[in-house]
């Protein structure tokens, strides 16, 4: 069993919601936690409003947590930015052992000109999302994953795990969703297998609804009593680094609810969230 103390961990897209909710959970349990994200303080998120929440917050709480914290601004829609969080993580601790790909800006601007343009039909729908689920979110994940890749083939270890969701699956939202999402799933499936011989593992994780600042906002909307706290999908991406049959679960999608039943592994509330299914 790998131990999640000391480990080091990557995760992209950390100022608010699923990401940040990793991070603390990760430094909860004593990893050596990087982040990236666009934003630092609450300064540059006035400025730029469209980013949507900052650091700070994860700053105050990490100093309670006996994990460490190391942020690298970065803008993910630049190859360049994030080949350098990944070499500037290398570099100050030797090695990467977990890479969480949660940088995702496809939920942004949902509302456009008092429209809610994000359940258009797809000839409808305005091509930056496009650019900004799969130029800049898919396109980030893979950028990541092969700027950490050779470090773990050589160390024979470390785990990728992608965070995607049921548009994969089922028709959800819009049509741009969907093929983001699949091309998630596809690329986590075919980047395990050239992965696999060398002992290093990358998962797709699909969370249920996390009461993120979005989801809470407009809780109004939402049946809430099977929600999950962000840091929930940091508690089951530490119980699958510990999971001696990681390697069993490589390449395949995995409803992070339905492993946290598996791990035992409850809520911060101490509720165990019901797994979605088809």
């Amino acid at each position: 069993m790998r131990d999640i103390n000391n480990a080091v961990c990557l995760v992209t897209g950390a100022s608010r919601g699923v990401g940040r909710g990793i991070a603390l959970a990760l430094l909860a349990a004593g990893a050596r936690v990087h982040v990236t994200a666009r934003t630092v303080t609450d300064a540059q998120a006035a400025v730029h409003p469209q980013l949507e929440g900052s650091l700070d917050g994860l700053v105050a709480e990490a100093a309670a947590l006996p994990g460490t914290l190391t942020i690298h601004v970065c803008d993910h829609a630049e190859d360049a930015q994030t080949e350098a969080a990944v070499a500037k993580t290398l570099a100050a601790e030797g090695r990467i052992d977990i890479l969480v790909n949660n940088a995702w800006p496809g939920y942004e601007r949902m509302e456009e000109h008092n429209e809610f343009t994000w359940i258009l039909p797809f000839w409808e729908q305005p091509m930056w999302r496009w650019h900004a689920m799969i130029d800049t979110g898919l396109r980030a994940a893979f950028v990541a994953s092969r700027a950490a890749a050779a470090d773990m083939v050589r160390r024979r270890s470390g785990l990728i795990v992608n965070i995607s969701y049921w548009a994969a699956q089922r028709y959800y939202g819009n049509a741009i969703y969907g093929v983001a999402k699949a091309a998630i799933d596809k690329m986590t499936a075919d980047c395990a297998h050239e992965l696999r011989p060398h002992g290093v593992a990358a998962i797709s994780l699909y969370p249920g609804l996390v009461r993120t600042e979005a989801v809470l906002r407009n809780a109004q909307y939402f049946d809430m009593t099977n929600s999950e706290s962000p840091r929930f999908i940091g508690m089951v991406v530490a119980g699958l680094w510990r999971d001696a049959a990681l390697m069993d679960k490589t390449g395949c999608v995995h409803v992070a609810a339905a492993l946290a039943q598996e791990y035992a592994i409850a809520d911060v509330d101490g509720k165990h969230p019901i797994p979605a299914a088809l």
